[in-house]
């Protein structure tokens, strides 16, 4: 679903790309003083093709269309590349994965997290939109041929980007390349990535140190004996008094 929202994204700038596009093909085709100028010149420098100079000038206006096409094309990779990487730069998440509580997160603390997001953006921008792009240039420069290739590895790159998140540890290659992971909601942490919990507010306070015997008064016997005291008394032995034994004192009798 996040996917979803972001591509919804890219397509409306493709959209709008396409419109300015149209538009500055049509100005071109109906500038008519243009046409006529060019055209006159073409003629008058033919001497006499009027064919040939026909031909010129129809093929410099398609040359000027596709180009106004490829332009626009790069201007749709630049700003997908650019949205990706801006919101993973700053905020740790795009768009979709913000209304639906996502974050891309590094599995390292060491990672420098504009790197991280430039590579993962870089990666997404050439699954989702690049490779196509290329695709549809070649097709529209008459290269059928090599276009039907690489439609084919722009569809392969977006499979073995998407399918690895069905997988266990839920990353895709994007996430692999960037060394990243995709946290929030009912996903959890990446194997190898550092685990941040809440502590436990119900569990009884801990010690702040290790725990040792507790150490006896000034003038006791340490519990469990000690240098200079005594040993706790043995099974069917009465338990010794408390402090030191007095000089000429009766033991107590042993019984069974």
């Amino acid at each position: 679903m996040a996917w979803l929202i972001d591509f919804a994204l890219v397509v409306a700038a493709a959209s709008a790309l396409a419109v300015l596009t149209f538009h500055r093909i049509a100005a071109l085709v109906t500038d008519v003083p243009e046409l006529a100028t060019r055209g006159g010149l073409d003629l008058l420098g033919s001497r006499g093709d009027v064919v040939g100079s026909s031909e010129h000038l129809g093929l410099s206006l398609w040359n000027k269309a596709v180009l106004y096409v490829e332009q626009g094309f790069a201007l749709l990779v630049l700003a997908t590349f650019l949205y990706q990487w801006a919101c993973l730069a700053l905020a740790g998440r795009t768009a979709g994965k913000a209304l639906l509580g996502l974050k891309v997160a590094p599995l390292s603390t060491l990672s420098r997290r504009g790197r991280s997001a430039a590579v993962r953006a870089a990666v997404t921008t050439a699954a989702d939109v690049a490779v196509y792009a290329v695709a549809c240039v070649l097709l529209i420069e008459g290269h059928f041929l090599l276009s039907v290739l690489v439609w084919a590895v722009a569809v392969l790159l977006f499979l073995v980007n998407a399918l690895p998140v069905l997988f266990p540890g839920r990353r895709s290659l994007a996430d692999r390349l960037a060394r990243t992971s995709v946290t929030g909601l009912w996903l959890g942490a990446a194997p190898g990535a550092p685990l941040r919990t809440a502590p436990d507010l119900t569990a009884p306070d801990a010690p702040p140190g290790p725990a040792f015997p507790p150490t006896a008064a000034p003038g006791y016997p340490a519990p469990g004996g000690g240098p200079g005291f005594p040993p706790p008394p043995g099974p069917g032995f009465p338990p010794s008094g408390t402090g030191f034994s007095t000089p000429g004192a009766t033991p107590p009798a042993r019984t069974s």
